[in-house]
C-alpha cells in the first residue's frame, strides 16, 4: 500500500513538474513549500556530488559535505537522509548537464522524489560574485524549498534511447556535412569546381571527383582521404537512419510517427525527432504552450506604455525548433494534395489527415500572406514553424489517447 501511495505520489509530482516548465509559471511556495520534510540541493560532477539539506521554515540549508558519485554513495545518502526524517518521502534536485538522468532514477527508484532543473532558469542575484559547490547546493536546497526552481521534462528509459538514436543521427549527419564541405573546399582551392547547376554527392559526382589528378603525391593522397572520410560518413549516417526505422514499430510512439506524416514537410525522420525530444506532447495544456517552450515566440521588453518585441526568445530544446523550422519551408509553395504526400500519410489516422490538409492550406496561405507584405523569407518561415508546432500539438492531442489505451 505504501508502494503504490509513493507511486501516485511520484505522478503527481512529475505532472506538477512538467506543467511548470511547459507554461513558465514557477511552483509557488504555498503548492510545495510546506509538503516534505526535507529539500535535498545536490551540485552534481563527474567524479562527485555535494550536497545541502534544507529543513522546512526559513532556516538556513545544511551543508552535508561532498560524496562520491557512484550508485553505492549515493544510495548510502538517501538512507541516511531517510532514517534521519523518519523514513518520510524526501524532495532532491539538481541541475540538468552532462551526468544525464542516471541519479534521477536512482532516486526516484528509491521512493523519493526528484526534480532535474534547467540551469538557465536558476534565479540569479545581481551582486553574487563568488561560487563555489557548497554554495551552489544550498542555493538549490533553498530554492527548491521555495519552490523557485523551473524543472524539466525527464524522459523514461525507452524514450531516451530512441532520442540517443536520433541525437546520434543528427550528429553524424554534422559530421557528413563537416566532410564534404571540406572536401569541396580543397578541390576548389585548387581550380577544380563543379557546376552549380549539377547535383552533387551522386556517383557521377564521386565519378568526377575521383578523376582529378594533381602533379604532387602527397595532395593525390589528401584527395583520396577526403573522399574516403565523406563516403564513411555517408554510409554511416546511412545505417544509422536504418537503425531508426527498424526501431520505429516496436516503438509505443509509432502511431503518432505514422499519424504526424501526414503533415507536409514532416518526414519519418523528423517526426520520430519531434517525439523522442518532446514525448507526450499533449501534457502541453495548449498550442502557445508548446510555442513557448519550443522558444518559438517573440521576445518583449516593456516598461509602462512602452512595448518592444524582438526576434523569437529560442528557449527550450534546440534540436525541435530546428526540426519544425526546417519543415516548415515546404510551405512557401501551393497547398495541393500530392501523391507523395497520399503515399507518406497511409498509416495516419484519418484525424491526423483531415488536420494536415487543414494546416497545408493555412500555412502555404499564410506564408504567401507574410512575403506580400514585406516580411523577409526567413522570419516568414519562422511564423509558419510556429504556426506549425500548434497542428502538431492537435494531432498528438487526437492521437495520444488511443495510444494509451493499446
Amino acid at each position: 500500500m505504501k508502494d503504490n501511495n509513493v507511486e501516485n505520489r511520484r505522478s503527481e509530482v512529475l505532472l506538477e513538474m512538467e506543467t511548470c516548465v511547459e507554461t513558465g509559471v514557477e511552483s509557488t511556495e504555498s503548492e510545495v513549500g510546506s509538503e516534505y520534510p526535507a529539500y535535498v540541493g545536490m551540485d552534481v560532477h563527474k567524479d562527485t556530488i555535494v550536497v545541502a539539506v534544507a529543513r522546512e521554515g526559513r532556516s538556513v540549508p545544511d551543508s552535508r559535505g561532498r560524496i562520491a558519485n557512484t550508485k553505492k554513495a549515493v544510495k548510502r545518502l538517501i538512507r541516511k537522509l531517510s532514517e534521519e526524517f523518519g523514513g518520510e518521502e524526501l524532495l532532491f534536485c539538481y541541475e540538468a548537464g552532462p551526468c544525464g538522468y542516471v541519479l534521477y532514477h536512482q532516486i526516484t527508484e528509491m521512493g523519493h522524489i526528484c526534480e532535474v532543473v534547467a540551469p538557465t532558469e536558476i534565479p540569479k542575484k545581481p551582486g553574487e560574485r563568488v561560487k563555489t559547490d557548497r554554495r551552489d547546493a544550498r542555493k538549490l536546497a533553498r530554492l527548491l524549498r521555495s519552490g523557485d526552481l523551473t524543472s524539466v521534462w525527464v524522459p523514461n528509459k525507452e524514450r531516451e534511447a530512441m532520442r540517443d538514436l536520433t541525437r546520434a543521427r543528427d550528429d553524424f549527419k554534422s559530421q557528413e556535412h563537416r566532410a564534404r564541405m571540406q572536401l569541396n573546399g580543397f578541390v576548389l582551392r585548387h581550380g577544380h569546381a563543379w557546376p552549380s547547376g549539377k547535383k552533387r554527392w551522386t556517383e557521377k559526382h564521386y565519378r568526377w571527383l575521383e578523376s582529378i589528378r594533381f602533379e604532387s603525391p602527397l595532395q593525390e593522397m589528401v584527395l583520396n582521404d577526403y573522399i574516403e572520410a565523406t563516403k564513411a560518413a555517408t554510409e554511416r549516417v546511412r545505417m544509422i537512419t536504418a537503425e531508426i526505422e527498424k526501431a520505429l514499430p516496436e516503438w509505443s510512439m509509432a502511431p503518432v510517427v505514422y499519424s504526424l506524416m501526414a503533415l507536409r514537410g514532416v518526414a519519418k525522420i523528423t517526426a520520430i525527432g519531434v517525439l523522442a525530444e518532446l514525448g507526450d506532447i499533449s501534457r502541453f495544456t495548449s498550442p502557445k504552450q508548446l510555442m513557448g517552450y519550443l522558444g518559438l515566440v517573440p521576445s518583449e521588453h516593456s516598461s509602462g506604455s512602452k512595448r518592444r518585441k524582438g526576434a523569437i526568445t529560442k528557449t527550450g530544446n534546440r534540436h525541435v525548433r530546428r526540426l519544425l523550422v526546417e519543415s516548415a519551408w515546404s510551405y512557401r509553395f501551393l497547398a495541393r494534395q500530392t501523391a507523395h504526400l497520399k503515399r507518406k500519410a497511409k498509416l495516419a489516422s484519418p484525424e491526423a489527415k483531415t488536420i494536415a490538409w487543414k494546416a497545408q492550406k493555412r500555412l502555404c496561405s499564410r506564408h504567401r500572406t507574410l512575403i506580400n507584405s514585406g516580411k523577409m523569407k526567413t522570419v516568414a518561415n519562422v511564423a509558419v514553424a510556429r504556426e506549425l508546432t500548434g497542428f502538431i500539438w492537435d494531432i498528438v492531442r487526437h492521437e495520444m489517447p488511443k495510444v494509451k489505451a493499446a
